[in-house]
């Protein structure tokens, strides 16, 4: 059970730590150019790269190639995949997401498209080539990435946890945005790491009246795909939430006892969160 809450907390201070060196002593600015180094080496400038409402977007294509200079990238059905030995990259432009190795990655703000490229948020791919994305001097951003493909989602994720979050996910969010589907996942990841409740995924869905779903049973309908994917970005450590231990329907649940009781956080499509 301890196990459990020091994984999780372990995967959310991973991802806070990864936002603070992406966003550190950032010098360009929106229109403005900047070289790429990955592993010290200058990539290509020909490709499209730009800061949009402060967040750094990079062309997938030459950081990948550099850190696996093997590697294939495809187009296929709307989405790219770029694999090599031991990695396996999917991209789709409609998502808020990348996919490597069986893990997921969030990006809040989104891929765009570029002159017919696809650029992705530096601090996103810097996390899926297991490493970090740094301003150094000015208008100079450094990749690092790691010798080796980051471990796989089966190494990753415990599979009980995963099972049990991406129903209750699900469950209670699956007409949701992704970000209201991660804010689930959230609220019963800080109840996890949080004393006063259960130090599982499993036994905090499970306590006693706490989750309608578990009672009417829809917990055990299987989830969709993006609420798989919430599931993984949550325990990724990707945070919508911030500290909510709870989530109500207003419409719902007009007068609910969390409305009553506890610090209003955020209201995130369907879901009012409280603290």
């Amino acid at each position: 059970m301890q196990k459990s809450k020091q994984r999780i907390m372990a995967g959310i201070a991973c991802f806070a730590l990864s936002i603070s060196l992406v966003n550190c002593t950032m010098a360009a600015t929106s229109g403005e150019e900047f070289n790429i180094y990955v592993n010290d080496t200058q990539v290509d400038a020909q490709y499209p790269k730009d800061i949009y409402n402060g967040v750094t977007y990079v062309c997938y294509l030459p950081i990948v190639q550099a850190a696996y200079p093997n590697s294939l990238a495809v187009w296929k059905d709307g989405k790219v995949y770029v694999t090599d030995e031991g990695f396996s990259m999917t991209i789709d432009p409609k998502k808020n997401y990348l996919e490597c190795n069986g893990r997921c990655f969030y990006a809040a703000s989104g891929f765009k498209m570029v002159n017919q490229a696809l650029i992705v948020p530096a601090q996103t791919l810097a996390q899926a080539l297991g490493g970090t994305a740094v301003w150094g001097s000015e208008y100079d951003l450094y990749f690092t990435t790691s010798e080796t493909p980051i471990a796989t989602g089966d190494a990753v994720y415990n599979s009980d946890d995963l099972f049990w979050l991406s129903r209750i996910i699900f469950a209670e969010s699956g007409n949701q945005s992704l970000e209201g589907q991660i804010a689930v996942g959230n609220v019963v990841l800080n109840r996890v790491a949080s004393p006063s409740f259960p130090n599982s995924v499993h036994d905090v869905i499970y306590q006693r009246n706490q989750f309608t779903p578990v009672a009417n049973k829809s917990i055990n309908r299987t989830p969709s795909e993006d609420a798989v994917a919430a599931a993984k970005l949550a325990l990724e450590g990707a945070n919508t939430a911030k500290s909510s231990l709870y989530f109500v329907n207003p419409k719902v649940s007009p007068n609910s006892w969390a409305s009553r009781a506890r610090t209003y956080v955020m209201t995130i499509g369907s879901h009012a969160f409280y603290a």
